[in-house]
């Protein structure tokens, strides 16, 4: 089990960040609140969780050690694999996640792309003994994304969750207005605002 990396950043994609370690690139998979937080050339400490598959081995990073738990927990739900609960962390924080299966709000988890109403109401379920109560605590900002890098980043994590080229087209158009006006797009932030957008399209 690799619990962390630490070092350098080499590289950044849409869902990726490269990491290396000990001269060694480390590619990890992570969600766009992590990696809006990511520069290159900066040293990075990612909490991960290594998925072991037949025909490969995947590593998830997280911003901080209770997302990777929230991550893993999200994965004993029957039907729910590393994609998913890797979406559902895009949408929601940890504590938000808590939140709604504490409170059984359906609408909260059917926000997040691949999951509908009778998946939510299943999942509510199945987590609501393993998440635990709302921490209460409030996850540090995200470091903005600077320029108009935003649009790609926000557009790839749409495409990335599942959204065709089109409606992440339509959706980074419609966020337009309130990056422009925050000043300091936070790409987080903006994609919780595009998946809202997305949702009322649908």
């Amino acid at each position: 089990m690799i619990a962390f990396v630490t070092g350098p950043v080499a590289a950044l994609a849409p869902t990726t960040a490269v990491v290396e370690v000990g001269g060694v690139g480390m590619a990890v998979q992570c969600t766009p609140n992590t990696l809006s937080t990511l520069r290159i050339g900066q040293e990075a400490r990612l909490h991960t969780s290594l998925v072991v598959r037949e025909d490969s081995l995947t590593l998830y990073g997280f911003a901080d050690d209770d997302e990777r738990q929230v991550f893993e927990l999200l994965q004993t739900a029957s039907g729910v694999g590393p994609r998913l609960a890797q979406a559902m962390l895009a949408v929601h924080t940890p504590d938000a996640l808590r939140t709604a299966v504490a409170s059984g709000d359906e609408k909260a988890l059917t926000a997040v792309p691949g999951i509908g109403k009778k998946g939510a109401q299943k999942l509510l379920l199945e987590l609501k003994d393993r998440l635990g109560a709302p921490l209460g605590t409030v996850r540090p900002g995200t470091a903005p994304a600077g320029g108009s890098g935003w649009r790609d980043q926000l557009h790839a994590a749409l495409v990335g969750l599942g959204y065709a080229a089109r409606e992440a087209d339509e959706a980074v158009t419609a966020v337009t207005p309130q990056a422009e006006a925050d000043g300091d797009p936070q790409v987080g932030r903006l994609l919780k605002a595009a998946l809202q957008t997305l949702n009322r399209a649908r």
